[in-house]
């Protein structure tokens, strides 16, 4: 079974209609009896750093998942889902994130435009992931204004351009994440969205 973890932080519907697209099917649950009997979750999100870790540590969300992605059970996050998943974000100072991955989310630099929203393309820096999948060049779709700064950078599987570079997919044991909406970006994201469900390591 796959679960889509619905903490209320958006964008869970359009993940579950993708699955569905696929021939997957899943569960929008916040039930950690749930979550923890799942083969593999889903992480998405978007909106504040702040506002959403809050949700998590509210509802105890936040060490459900920690409980599950300690006992290696595949996790992939998505947008939000993947800055959460950093120790801290310039968007909230002082509130932790949930740590699993090292470094903290930080905004562009003016003078981009902010937030980048629209498509850009995805270099596959560190072979080993889902992002193995993904044709040279393809394109995904974005819609955010922090980024992620790995302290690890082996962490780092794929990165975009948005004068200079940035982390767009990271990876770690079982956790994958990536900052743009593979629910959105058409033929080259229903692919990875697969490879992330199909039995790959994610």
């Amino acid at each position: 079974m796959i679960a889509i973890v619905d903490y209320g932080a958006g964008n869970v519907a359009s993940v579950h209609k993708a699955l569905a697209h696929l021939g997957q099917d899943s569960i929008l649950t916040a039930d950690p009896a749930i979550l923890r009997s799942a083969e593999r979750l889903l992480f998405p999100g978007q909106g504040h750093f702040g506002q959403a870790m809050a949700r998590l540590r509210e509802t105890g969300l936040d060490r459900v998942l920690l409980g599950i992605i300690e006992r290696g059970t595949p996790f992939v996050g998505i947008c939000l889902g993947l800055q959460l998943l950093f120790e801290a974000s310039d968007e909230a100072p002082g509130v932790p994130g949930l740590g699993v991955l090292r470094g903290r989310c930080m905004a562009f630099a003016a003078p981009r435009k902010v937030p980048q929203i629209g498509w850009n393309s995805v270099r596959v820096v560190r072979p080993g992931s889902p992002m193995d999948t993904v044709a040279a060049g393809e394109h995904f779709y974005f819609v955010h204004t922090y980024h992620a700064v790995a302290a690890e950078p082996q962490d780092v599987v794929a990165v975009a351009d948005y004068d200079g570079d940035f982390t767009a997919a990271v990876q770690k044991d079982n956790v994958f994440a990536a900052q743009f909406h593979p629910e959105k970006s058409g033929r080259a994201g229903l692919a990875l969205l697969r490879a992330c469900v199909g039995g790959l390591p994610c």
